[in-house]
């Protein structure tokens, strides 16, 4: 059976591939050989700039023809890479093989051919590799796919401002809001949440096979190969990798940043199933129409239907996203003694894990661009909730020493239908300034929303 989108083992690369086309060059096995080229190529250009006599620096010419190695890496290369690796079983030999074949009729880099991967171990390879794809993944698909979220709820929330919606504590009716401040309650939950992503530092290290320099200093043992790591590591692209220092570790770098990381975009996914959920349950309400959209359908026998399908897609995707992320970082910061293979796999799945919540992202921003305020709606809702005026009626109550306002007000409202009639009878009868009786006589559950409206607008 060949390959394709409907023969495909997962729906990442079958039902959803086109959603997919921004991660997969990056988080891909294509994007990782590409991050180990670049790797291999940088500590290679480092070298030659180091000072040793038996590595001279490179001229300009090289250089330009080293970087644009990097830069043009195709899948053709990438399929060559893996030809090697046949007959290497070694991908990252596989990778030092590759570059060195790119050296021949050059014979400047082919008398330094045995610098390529000098004194590396694999392990410096794959996990500077790994924190680029993860650095690219996070800036240039997982964040503005946040981003884009963030953008519209905050369209919605100074639309919706005003807009009075009643709220539902434990599923029962509760002092109103807006759907506004709805909205901008979860902008600013979750912005705090990208926040967070964003301030992950990603960490690599290059310090041989235990953490120690043990071959570096081998081989020049008076040079600074500290200094010399963390200068690669930190330098910005394309001579450097632009990551921060790690200067502890084992044969792998711990991963404490990578169970940060997938920590903090588990909780903006958690987020968003809060969300998605809501979003459910006021479309079921009748709170939100959905747009329709020519030519689909809802249901094969129920023709009226316009099923939520959008934000069930992102929830489903979001709890597979977060179950995958929570693995990773519950499993990739333990390694027996200096070093076992469980991770390797394990890593291999990073991009599976963005990919179902990059999927979940695109089905949240389809399903709200699709919403419609179902106004008629939301006032029938609050029109039938006078009960909900208990709340502010005891609460004046109270400020003017009204004995027993809760109580008095439990025994009108609780379990019971409340009519906009019975509550002006008792506020009729109370024992305060005419003032505030007509203050009271004048509310409406629609206009008992606090600040929500001024909350909404300013988030």
């Amino acid at each position: 059976m060949s390959l394709s989108t409907i023969t495909a083992l997962s729906p990442l690369d079958g039902r959803y591939a086109t959603k997919l086309a921004a991660l997969r060059p990056i988080m891909s096995e294509h994007g990782y050989m590409h991050r180990r080229v670049q790797v291999e190529v940088a500590w290679f250009i480092a070298l030659s700039d180091a000072g040793f006599a038996e590595f001279k620096p490179l001229t300009t010419g090289a250089r330009a023809y080293l970087l644009g190695l990097v830069k043009n890496f195709s899948e053709a290369d990438a399929a060559a890479i893996k030809e090697i690796e046949k007959t290497t079983n070694h991908d990252v030999k596989a990778v030092e093989y590759w570059i060195k074949s790119k050296f021949e009729a050059r014979p400047e880099l082919e008398k330094a051919s045995e610098f390529v991967h000098f004194a590396c171990t694999s392990e410096d390879i794959n996990n500077t590799s790994h924190a680029l794809q993860l650095r690219s993944g996070r800036d240039q698909v997982v964040l503005p796919g946040l981003d884009r979220i963030v953008l519209k709820l905050r369209e919605m929330a100074h639309a919706f401002a005003d807009v009075p919606m009643l709220s539902r504590t434990h599923g029962q009716t509760a002092s109103p809001t807006t759907v506004g401040k709805e909205m901008a309650n979860v902008v600013m939950r979750l912005q705090t949440a990208c926040d967070r992503i964003a301030a992950v530092k990603i960490m690599g290290k290059m310090n041989g096979a235990v953490g120690n320099y043990n071959a570096h200093l081998s081989a020049w043992p008076d040079f600074d190969w500290e200094a010399f790591s963390k200068k690669v590591i930190e330098t910005p692209e394309p001579l450097g990798l632009g990551l921060t220092f790690q200067p502890y570790s084992i044969q792998i770098e711990p991963h404490d940043y990578m169970a940060e990381l997938f920590d903090a975009v588990a909780r903006a996914n958690t987020i968003l199933i809060d969300l998605s959920r809501d979003i459910w349950g006021y479309v079921s309400l009748g709170y939100f129409k959905q747009r329709l959209k020519a030519g689909e359908i809802g249901s094969s026998t129920m023709p009226h239907k316009v099923n939520p399908i959008d934000f069930e897609n992102a929830e489903g995707n979001l709890g597979l996203a977060n179950a995958l992320l929570k693995h990773l970082s519950e499993k990739l910061p333990i390694s027996r003694w200096q070093r076992d293979l469980t991770d390797s796999t394990v890593l291999r799945n990073m991009g599976v894990a963005l990919g179902y919540a990059t999927l979940a992202y695109a089905s949240l921003l389809t399903g709200l661009t699709k919403l419609e305020i179902n106004e008629e709606a939301l006032a029938e809702d609050l029109d039938t909730s006078w009960e909900v005026l208990a709340e502010p009626i005891q609460t004046v109550m109270r400020r003017f020493g009204v004995q027993g306002a809760y109580e008095k007000l439990k025994e009108v409202t609780r379990g019971k239908t409340v009519t906009a009639e019975a509550l002006h009878g008792l506020i009729h009868s109370l024992e305060i300034p005419q003032a505030e009786k007509d203050r009271l006589l004048g509310m409406t559950p629609g206009s008992y929303v606090g600040k929500a409206a001024e909350l909404a607008r300013r988030v």
